[in-house]
Order: C-alpha cells, then sequence, then structure tokens
C-alpha cells in the first residue's frame, strides 16, 4: 500500500461535510462548474502536500469569478445588483417624508450640520428644530456641544448635506439611504460567499431590502446605519482574508514540500509557514475603526471578528497538516491578525478626531491645560482632553438609565416585544392624503415579523449545526450575532432601544437565508426535491414582501385611516 497520510481532506474548518444547501465548499454555484465527487480519507504524502491538494482540502472547490462562464458571471454580479435597486427605490422615494425632524434626528443632523460648517459639534438655541425645519439651518450657536458619539456616522451625514443642500429632508438623509442601500448589495455578495447559491445570495439581498427595520434605519439619520455597514463590511473582508491565507498557506507549505521531495521537512511542519501582510485583514481593521467611529459597540464586533479570523487560521493549519498548528497558528497568525485589525483600527478611530483635533473651540478641546498632570503631563495636552472626553462619555453611557417610553431590552429584540416610534401625527380630515374622520401618519421602527421570528427560529438551526456538523459558515454568522447582541445583556440596568439592533440585522438575515438553504437542497439531490425546495423558498421569500407591502405605510409616514393603522399593531407593545 505504501506510505499514506491522515491528513483530513475534508473541506477546512468544517469537521463533517456541510449540505450544499448552506453553502457547502464541496458544491459549486448551482448551475455552475463545481465538483461534487467525494474525496478519499487519506492520501499519499507525495499527493497530500501538492498545491492542488491543499488547497481541495482547505478551500474545498471554491473557485474564482473568472472560472465561470461569461453568461453565468453577469448573474453573479446582476442579481446582488438587483436586490440593491429594489432596496434602493424603497429607500429614496419618498426620503423627504415627514418634512421634519423624526426621533434623534434631532441631534445627528444638526450635529452633522456643525460638522459642515465648524468641524465639532456646536450648540444650538431653544427652538432650533423649527427653523431647522423650514430651511433655516444657520441658527447654531458659537458655543461648543458636549456630545458621547464619535464623529463618522455624523460626517457620513454630512456629506449628503453637502450634496443636496443642509435646509432639505432629503439632504438630511441621503447618506443614511444609500448606506443602506449599499448593505444590501453587500450582503447579496457575502450570501454568495458562503452559499455558493444565486437563489440565497438573491433572497438575502431581498429580505434585508424588505424588512422595516433596516428599511425604517436606512431612511433616517440615526448612527446605527452606519455601524451596520463598517461592521458588514469588516466580515465581508475578513471572508476575503480567509480564503486569501489559506491560498497562501498551500501556496508556501507546497514549496517547502516540493524542496524536499514532496514532504514538508519536521521543520515545515512544526508550525507551519508565515503568511505575510495579509491586506483583507487590514481593510478588516479600517472598517472595524470606521465601526467604532461610529459608535462604540463596534468594539464588540472587533473583538468578536479578531477571535473569529484567529480560529480559523488554527483551523486551516490543522487541516493542512501542521502538527503544531496550536502554537503555529497563534504565534504566527494570531499576533499579525492583532497588528493587522487592532492598531489599524485604533489609527483610524483617532484619525476621525482630526475635526476636534484641529479645532479651538470644542468642547473640553482645552481641558488639558487647566488640568495639569504630574503622573500624564509628558502627553500631549490635545491627547490628554480627549481622553478626559473619553472618559466623561463612558460614565455618561455606565449611567444612562432614565426611563423612556420606547425603551426596549434586549430580550425582547428578536421577537419585536417594544419597537420604537419614530414619529406619529393625526392628520385632520382634508389634509392631503386624508379622506376619512381620522387619519394616521407615522414611522413605527419594526421589522417584518415572518423575517423576524424566522431569523430567530434559524438562529437555533444553526447552533446545532454548528455544534453537530461543525461547519464554520454557520459559526461564523452565530458570531456576528453575538457581537452585536450579547453584550447588551451585561448592561441590564441600561437604557437601550430596539433599534440597536440594526447592528446584527445582516447576520439574522443570512441564519435565515441559510435555514433556506437546507429548505432548498444540495445540488446532488433529485431534481424534483430541488424543485419543490425552490419553491418553497420563492413563497416564503413572496410572503416576505407581501408582508412588507402591508407594513409599508408605517414605516415611510404614508398618511392612511386611523383604522388601517391599528390593523397593523399586532402587538399592544406596538403602540
Amino acid at each position: 500500500m505504501g506510505l499514506v497520510t491522515q491528513t483530513s481532506t475534508r473541506p477546512g474548518g468544517t469537521g463533517h461535510a456541510a449540505p450544499a444547501a448552506a453553502g457547502s465548499e464541496t458544491r459549486g454555484t448551482p448551475g455552475g462548474p463545481g465538483s461534487t465527487a467525494k474525496r478519499p480519507w487519506v492520501s499519499r504524502p507525495a499527493e497530500a502536500f501538492t498545491v492542488e491538494s491543499l488547497t481541495a482540502r482547505l478551500l474545498g472547490s471554491v473557485q474564482t469569478w473568472r472560472d465561470y462562464p461569461p453568461s453565468l458571471r453577469l448573474w453573479l454580479l446582476l442579481v446582488p445588483v438587483l436586490a440593491a435597486l429594489v432596496g434602493g427605490i424603497l429607500r429614496l422615494v419618498r426620503l423627504e417624508a415627514p418634512p421634519k425632524l423624526v426621533f434623534d434626528e434631532t441631534y445627528y443632523v444638526k450635529d452633522a450640520y456643525s460638522y459642515l460648517i465648524s468641524g465639532y459639534e456646536r450648540s444650538w438655541p431653544d427652538k432650533a428644530n423649527d427653523a431647522f425645519n423650514s430651511g433655516n439651518p444657520g441658527v447654531l450657536l458659537e458655543s461648543p456641544e458636549y456630545v458621547v458619539h464619535p464623529p463618522v456616522g455624523k460626517w457620513m451625514i454630512a456629506a449628503g448635506m453637502w450634496l443636496f443642500g443642509p435646509d432639505n429632508p432629503f439632504g438630511w438623509r441621503f447618506s443614511a439611504a444609500l448606506t443602506g442601500t449599499l448593505s444590501i448589495l453587500l450582503l447579496s455578495l457575502i450570501a454568495l460567499k458562503l452559499f455558493r447559491s444565486l437563489p440565497l445570495a438573491g433572497a438575502a439581498g431581498l429580505l434585508l431590502a424588505v424588512d422595516g427595520h433596516h428599511l425604517v434605519m436606512s431612511r433616517t439619520s440615526l448612527l446605527d446605519i452606519f455601524l451596520m455597514f463598517w461592521v458588514l463590511a469588516a466580515f465581508g473582508a475578513l471572508l476575503l482574508d480567509r480564503d486569501d491565507g489559506r491560498r497562501r498557506l498551500a501556496v508556501r507549505l507546497a514549496r517547502a514540500a516540493a524542496g524536499n521531495g514532496g514532504i514538508p521537512t519536521a521543520a515545515h511542519l512544526l508550525s507551519g509557514p508565515w503568511l505575510g501582510v495579509r491586506w483583507w485583514r487590514v481593510t478588516a481593521g479600517i472598517c472595524l475603526g470606521l465601526a467604532i467611529g461610529t459608535k462604540w459597540s463596534g468594539l464588540f464586533f472587533l473583538a468578536g471578528f479578531g477571535l473569529l479570523t484567529v480560529l480559523w487560521d488554527l483551523s486551516a493549519r490543522r487541516v493542512a497538516g501542521i502538527r503544531g498548528w496550536i502554537s503555529g497558528g497563534v504565534i504566527k497568525d494570531g499576533i499579525p491578525a492583532f497588528l493587522s485589525t487592532v492598531p489599524v483600527a485604533g489609527v483610524v478611530y483617532a484619525a476621525t478626531w482630526t475635526g476636534w483635533f484641529r479645532s479651538e473651540h470644542a468642547y473640553f478641546r482645552r481641558w488639558a491645560e487647566g488640568n495639569p498632570s504630574a503622573e500624564w503631563g509628558w502627553l500631549p495636552d490635545s491627547v490628554r482632553s480627549l481622553a478626559h472626553y473619553h472618559q466623561e462619555a463612558y460614565t455618561f453611557h455606565q449611567g444612562l438609565g432614565s426611563e423612556h417610553p420606547y425603551e426596549a431590552s434586549a430580550w425582547s429584540w428578536l421577537v419585536l416585544g417594544r419597537p420604537t416610534s419614530f414619529f406619529y401625527e393625526s392628520p385632520q380630515q382634508g389634509t392631503p392624503g386624508c379622506a376619512v374622520e381620522k387619519c394616521t401618519s407615522a414611522i413605527l421602527s419594526v421589522g417584518n415579523p415572518l423575517i423576524w421570528w424566522g431569523a430567530a427560529i434559524a438562529l437555533v438551526v444553526l447552533l446545532f449545526w454548528w455544534a453537530g456538523r461543525r461547519d464554520w459558515r454557520a459559526g461564523a454568522v452565530l458570531a456576528g450575532v453575538a457581537a452585536g447582541y450579547l453584550p447588551w445583556f451585561l448592561y441590564p440596568e441600561r437604557t437601550m432601544f430596539y433599534f440597536y439592533a440594526v447592528s446584527f440585522e445582516p447576520f439574522l438575515i443570512l441564519a435565515l437565508t441559510y435555514c433556506l438553504g437546507l429548505v432548498l437542497g444540495k445540488a446532488a439531490d433529485p431534481p424534483w426535491r430541488r424543485r419543490s425546495g425552490l419553491y418553497l423558498v420563492a413563497l416564503f421569500v413572496a410572503a416576505a414582501v407581501l408582508l412588507s407591502a402591508f407594513f409599508y405605510p408605517v414605516w415611510a409616514a404614508e398618511t392612511i385611516p386611523y383604522e388601517d393603522w391599528k390593523v397593523r399593531m399586532w402587538m399592544p407593545s406596538w403602540i
């Protein structure tokens, strides 16, 4: 029989082969190339450490877009673009409604205007909203304003105001709508990368496009939609880094084997090769720095994603046959991963405060000059002042426990227990759109129940598939949900709102899409099974779209009869 190696030849990081419907690396995109043949458990050493064999073990039959025929390549791009187009229409049409600041726009839109004028937040006089709503934003005062959120999201809002003017609601909200639309495109591409299925990629994009929670957050200028976007972009970059790192590992280990008669030396197999600078990981660090620069809750994603990507690398070294895969992965992957993300994110975060550094009168800008320190005096005054600013903001967040009519415990988010009302008016009969005695115009940030309740069930399914089948895709999606959701349980006394959940909503959609993939079936299933699965998936997506059409008026401030509004209030806690 000769020499053999028992190095696993399963797809890297999966353990048991994952179902193709959920994105197995052993199968290609439906309709496209991809092997369904089973690979052997053992192989001769000279065969086990070739580039082809290592790549097959680490990445399965993953292919680049160039490997697909031109007609399929077009659809690989067209499906995500079409999903984003649907989302863009829903977000941009009637974006100016209502023509006034709603909910927390009163803070962030006015702060963004301050950035356009001076580069930092300035105070506003009493009844400033009336002036702003009437198209006269130039009433801000010279004194600085104390705020507790970093600048990135407000700079992004300011970009839309710079393009379309600060005197109209379209300009206030354009950046949020564009960011929400781009996140749909991103999610669809990520779903295509994870599941390698055009139907599932289209379903993921369309479900996010029509969900009411994401829609409302894309049509109002709050910070959370920008946090969600940068987190999702970082996740996408790490997915690309995962493939890139495994390709590098395959090439470098095969090169070492080729120089030793086809088998790596014991020294090479002790810890494996260094993989060099991984630029997609640096990209993820930049995106996470911008996420933290939007809201500090981005720190939890930095920690969660950092741990996730190191675990991927440890698994890759184990599957490649490296004996010291733990020590090698920690030293040769873990330390570079830390240096590629944490310091990069820190530098990017510091750079987002450029407007504050360049100012003379921003809040706490000159604090250090009046508060000398023997212990920290070696630091520049500007750095000490910013550190004090952060300390005060952290204290504020820790003590934020005031009652609010729409506060919602994190336990209630997945079941839509207490959504946030952004806007509510009762137009009089005879006003545009109101032909009955009593009408309502409202913005309720509540998700599509079919999508959210389905996603809540899907999370349980993913836990079983991750633990039982060891499918890395299930683990990756769960990591995104955990990083955005679980930290809120650490602060039970803090005032929280349901709309915070938009930061991890794309991962809920991915969890739901994963389960739709299980319904869709494997590429090797009989045609009747695949056809039945496709019908069921299409039926679910169609039902979600129809339900979104039903709820759309209370997401987009349409004027409807009061009785029609009541019909859409499915729970007493929604009112």
